[in-house]
């Protein structure tokens, strides 16, 4: 690409200095934009910062995805015991995972249990009543973080 070309594809409003692009690629390393953290003593890497998967919904009764992130399907298998989905997968199974859970009901009581069958598409999200009490929860979220394949 000329010069002329990526300017062109960068439209700057003077007014307010808002940047604005449909596509952001790294200079040097397509895939890779270093951002100022923090401080502005060091960078931090953009696509690994951000969240690969994201999920809201109510566990309780009929699954109902509240909103989501890169997720095609929650499945029940059960009381407290549910399968999420994505549709683009991840690179390898070492992503991090971060869940919760809550019943407005009956107050913060899941304890969150992971499970070593998740695969690069798939996770077990399973829930365990601190209290008595089933496994379900009307509030459950489900955070991923790792590298895309």
């Amino acid at each position: 690409m000329t010069r002329a070309a990526d300017l062109a594809t960068l439209i700057v409003d003077v007014n307010t200095t808002e940047a604005k692009t449909d596509e952001l690629t790294g200079k040097s390393t397509a895939g890779s934009i270093a951002v100022t953290a923090e401080g502005n003593t060091t960078t931090t890497n953009l696509q690994q910062g951000l969240l690969k998967s994201w999920i809201r919904f109510n566990g309780t009764g009929t699954i109902a995805i509240n909103d989501n992130f890169n997720c095609s399907s929650i499945t029940d298998n059960g009381t407290g015991d549910y399968t999420m989905t994505m549709q683009t997968a991840m690179a390898n199974i070492h992503y991090s995972q971060t869940c919760g859970a809550g019943d407005v009901d009956h107050g913060a009581k899941i304890n969150i249990a992971f499970s070593s069958a998740n695969t690069t598409t798939a996770m077990r999200i399973r829930l365990a009543a601190a209290v008595s009490g089933n496994g379900d929860s009307s509030i459950v979220t489900n955070h991923v973080a790792g590298d895309l394949a």
